[in-house]
């Protein structure tokens, strides 16, 4: 079977408090609150979701928000960059709102492409690049137009305990194209217009430290339920150990560690994220899934409050 992924579908980090969290991911990045809902696993906690104005696969940043929770460090397993795109010409618009922030960042250069390197108030480091391929983000906060939107995901930089062999799944299972090495990174591409480029690099980073500041998993986009279990079919038969469907309201999700120990998932572009409030509201009601509907009165009562606000 030759199965080609589409990319990235969404990634999930680890952070702190909530509203430093919304205030620099929909004040000053300027993407939309899609989700607020609560880790399925761990409902104290929330699990927030951020993208485009519509939710769209290949846009979506995911977090459990911990409140005073030990500091991660970043390596080997791990996604170590989150990258954003936006529509060429716009890199020095934001710049410019870096600065006018208080963001420091570097400007470099890497597979002929300038990036602006920062990290957000957590640790999780992020980049931007300018490139024309995706659609304009609709999606207007404060100063930041559709003219200069993040479209989605650029991309991810992965560290790897098995640099070989995480490299070889990149290409022979999850069906990317391997376009190139630079810097001591190689470079892969899916064939989607968002959330495409994945570098990997070439050498071990030494051991990551799960917390705050940390990429906790990626997932990749499965057209539907049935290419989902194509997809589990398929890794399983390259010789890795894959999780039953979890439905996760917004997409059913499976998972494998592959040999490099990051942890992956495979998720279903639909019913996605107007699955239980309509596109004009998503984001502004808490939304809890079946079995927890029960404990909301509790669960309102201790999960942090927030709010998404203007900071221009």
């Amino acid at each position: 079977m030759t199965k080609k992924s589409l990319g990235i579908h969404h990634i999930t980090a680890i952070v702190g408090h909530p509203q430093e969290n919304v205030d620099f991911y929909a004040g000053v990045l300027g993407l939309r609150l899609v989700k607020k809902t609560v880790n399925f696993d761990d409902p104290g906690t929330y699990h927030l979701y951020f993208g485009d104005g519509n939710g769209t696969p290949g846009t979506i940043i995911t977090f459990f928000t911990w409140a005073n929770a030990r500091q991660g460090k970043i390596g080997d397993g791990q996604v170590c960059v989150t990258s954003y795109v936006v529509p060429t010409g716009a890199l020095d618009f934001w710049e410019k709102r870096l600065d006018k922030f208080k963001i420091e960042y570097t400007k470099t250069k890497r597979f002929g492409e300038f990036n602006l390197s920062f990290e957000d108030p957590h640790g999780l480091k992020i980049e931007i690049v300018e490139r024309e391929d995706g659609v304009q983000n609709e999606w207007v906060v404060g100063d930041v137009t559709a003219e200069v939107a993040i479209k989605g995901f650029g991309g991810a930089t992965l560290l790897s305990a098995q640099p070989e062999k995480t490299a070889h799944l990149l290409e022979h299972v999850m069906g990317l194209e391997r376009i190139g090495e630079e810097g001591g990174y190689i470079r892969f591409r899916s064939t989607a217009d968002i959330g495409n480029i994945v570098d990997l690099k070439k050498t071990t980073s030494g051991r990551a430290l799960m917390g705050v500041g940390t990429v906790h998993h990626i997932a990749w986009r499965a057209e539907d339920d049935a290419d989902q279990l194509d997809w589990k079919a398929h890794v399983e038969a390259s010789g890795y150990g894959v999780t039953s469907v979890k439905d996760r309201n917004y997409f059913n999700a499976i998972y494998f560690r592959e040999h490099g120990e990051i942890l992956f998932e495979i998720a279903t572009d639909p019913p996605g994220f107007a699955n239980d409030e309509t596109v004009e509201t998503m984001g502004e009601k808490l939304m809890l899934p079946a079995q927890y509907e029960q404990h909301r009165e509790k669960l309102e009562a201790t999960l942090i409050p927030f709010e998404v606000r203007e900071i221009d």
